[in-house]
């Protein structure tokens, strides 16, 4: 027998509202509705409930998580007794014995334990991918994105029920929302509980189904979204819209919009939180005596000082010029790594010029030239 906890897909120290996600992310893929005739989601569907049955209840957890490591050794099905006794293989009861325990601990031997949650299946999560640009991660931006979804049907409004007609009591639950039944285990009769089918656990259905949507409430739409990316934003990042998945089965709890951003590639800056980063190639001569050089920054051109005798591979800051940081505490700062390049040819000025200068520095430079050899400075 699989530990509860492994069938939501969860572990023991999960938050119960982790355990309700994993729960209805679960539910929702393998609903009757949405696997007729599927063998497999049906067995699965019933097995999810009686985990969420006893995890959704404290009492029940507790009890639960006690009676497991205390009498089982650690795992539901294992057996406290000599001999390897396993419930799951008595004949003649034909009972799960998941069942048997999460209704023996539901409150009372009549099974009244945690209301239904009276609430349909509830929507799926969307996901979508859009791109920025640098800029826009940097600063902040308001973008429009188009998704396909499932959402409320314009006839009935969500309802699933024809115009001009009613939402009723579910009969096959009597609007309980699920259905009980009583059966007979090695402990006496029980009573245990699972969604009902006809209304997905709402407890209500439509008098005559909407004819466009089929009584289901909803149906594919595209929708047009405005969604603010906030300033500072990394790449790879994701945004979380409450509500704008799909829609919930007749008027149940919405999914929400998962935004994965990318920030496409700048070909002058990188960035790493708030600071962004730059190279700046400045001449040989610059270098050596200094000057003051334009910079790009996402702010616009900023004047910078290179002092004299700057060596290849300094960098310099220039505080406040960066992204803003994604917490709102500022702006980050603008790094700027010098490169100094050589040139790779000189004029015959040029040439006389740095052979002067490597006679007044006291240097002795070896030229090759065909079969020649000049040794300036001598």
């Amino acid at each position: 027998m699989k530990d509860l906890y492994e069938i939501l897909g969860v572990n023991k120290n999960s938050t119960d509202d982790e355990i309700k996600r994993a729960y209805r992310k679960l539910a929702q893929k393998h609903h009757p509705d949405r696997n007729k005739g599927d063998k497999f989601s049906e067995e699965k569907f019933k097995e999810i409930n009686a985990a969420y049955e006893t995890l959704s209840d404290k009492q029940k957890r507790r009890n639960y998580d006690q009676f497991g490591n205390a009498s089982f050794g650690g795992g539901v099905g294992q057996s406290g007794f000599q001999g390897g006794f396993d419930f799951n293989n008595l004949s003649g009861f034909g009972e799960n014995f998941a069942d048997i325990f999460e209704t023996f601990f539901s409150g009372d031997s009549q099974g009244h334990g945690r209301k239904s949650s009276q609430a349909g299946t509830p929507g799926d999560d969307r996901e979508i991918a859009i791109s920025i640009s640098f800029e826009e991660a940097a600063f902040g931006v308001e973008k429009e994105i188009k998704i396909s979804r499932v959402g409320e049907c314009e006839t009935c409004k969500g309802s699933g029920a024809a115009p001009g007609s009613r939402v009723i009591t579910c009969p096959a639950c009597n609007g309980s929302g699920e259905i009980r039944s009583v059966r007979t285990t090695i402990i006496g009769q029980v009573t245990t509980r699972r969604v009902c089918d006809a209304c997905s656990g709402a407890g209500k259905v439509p008098e005559k189904e909407c004819p466009t949507c089929h009584g289901h409430g909803r149906t594919r739409i595209t929708d047009r979204l405005k969604i603010r990316v906030p300033a500072g934003i990394e790449d790879g990042s994701t945004i979380r819209i409450v509500g704008k998945g799909d829609v919930g089965f007749r008027l149940a709890e919405s999914g929400d919009l998962y935004v994965h951003i990318q920030v496409l590639h700048h070909k002058l800056f990188t960035r790493k939180g708030g600071d962004v980063y730059s190279q700046q190639n400045i001449h040989l001569v610059q270098a050596v005596l200094g000057d003051t050089v334009d910079i790009q920054t996402i702010h616009g051109v900023v004047k910078m000082t290179i002092p004299a005798g700057t060596t290849s591979g300094k960098i310099f800051k220039l505080k406040g010029y960066g992204a803003s940081k994604l917490k709102g505490d500022g702006k980050g700062d603008h790094f700027v790594t010098i490169n100094i390049t050589i040139p790779e040819k000189l004029t015959k000025r040029e040439r006389e010029i740095f052979q002067q200068l490597a006679l007044e520095s006291g240097l002795k430079l070896h030229e090759e030239k065909g079969f020649f050899k000049k040794i300036i400075g001598e």
